[in-house]
Formats: C-alpha cells, sequence, structure tokens
C-alpha cells in the first residue's frame, strides 16, 4: 500500500523537525510529484532543500509556494534567503520586505536588516 500525500507530508515534516534534512527531501518530493499544486509541501520541500544547500532548488520550490499561496509569509522569507544565497539580492530584498510587511517577526527583520546593510 502506498503512503498518502499527508502521510508523506507529515513524515518529511518530522524528518526535519528532528535534523534530517536530506530525508526529508525525498519523501517531500514524493509528496510534491503526487500534489504539485499544494503550498505547504512546497514550502516544506524549500526548506529541506535550504537546509542541504541546494540554494537553487529551495529558491524554485519556495517560488512555487508563493505563487500557490502569495500570503505565505514564510515562503517569502524562503525565497528571500534561497535568493540571497544564489546572487539575486534583488529578490532576496523584495521578499523579505513581504514577509516582514506580513509578520514583522524578529527573525525576518533581523534577515532584511543584514541584507539591506
Amino acid at each position: 500500500m502506498t503512503d498518502s500525500v499527508y502521510a508523506l507530508y507529515s513524515r518529511g515534516r518530522e524528518f526535519l523537525a528532528t535534523g534530517h534534512p536530506h530525508q526529508a527531501v525525498v519523501v517531500l518530493e514524493k509528496a510534491a510529484a503526487r500534489e504539485p499544486e499544494k503550498g505547504s509541501i512546497r514550502e516544506a520541500l524549500g526548506r529541506a532543500l535550504y537546509m542541504t544547500g541546494r540554494w537553487g532548488r529551495a529558491r524554485d520550490e519556495f517560488a512555487k509556494a508563493v505563487d500557490i499561496d502569495p500570503v505565505n509569509h514564510y515562503a517569502h522569507f524562503g525565497l528571500g534567503l534561497a535568493a540571497e544565497k544564489t546572487g539575486n539580492r534583488t529578490l532576496a530584498l523584495a521578499h523579505l520586505k513581504l514577509a516582514v510587511a506580513m509578520a514583522p517577526l524578529d527573525e525576518y527583520r533581523e534577515a532584511l536588516d543584514r541584507l539591506s546593510a
């Protein structure tokens, strides 16, 4: 019997929470293949890819998450961080500013301040 998409997503999030991002990528890629328009899966996959140093792919996944759910502040934050890592400062600043505007969390503000300096 194959796992449900929700079971795959839950397992991927558990791998992230326990510090196993490589395993999370494997599971979340399966979930994304089965539900490509699910923003929560794309965001979690973006997190896992970012944590494994695959910043270009993380940027792409966060961008998909933002396209699916434009008010997902964490996806904007992740897109900003990944854009910074891939050398696109303009894109990074734009999405970090959006993240701060949507949810003025310290983590978001610190990243924006660091990049703006």
